[in-house]
């Protein structure tokens, strides 16, 4: 797993699709629902733990655009 795609292709596979038109709320979104599904114990911590890192990176890379501009 290494982008924002393969984090939603693991999503999709429990019925989840995040869509609403802003990329940010779309991450934090995404990682709400990562974290509901390890809760539960339906995704492994190596999966859990890759897509967290993958979300809190694109939020931060999102964050820092947002500054330059």
């Amino acid at each position: 797993m290494k982008t924002v795609y393969d984090v939603q292709q693991i999503l999709k596979r429990f019925g989840t699709f995040i869509y609403t038109g802003n990329r940010r709320g779309d991450m934090e979104l995404m990682q709400s629902e990562i974290n509901e599904l390890f809760t539960v114990g339906v995704i492994d911590v190596e999966e859990y733990r890759l897509a967290i890192l993958i979300l809190r990176g694109e939020i931060n890379k999102l964050n820092s655009e947002k500054g330059e501009k």
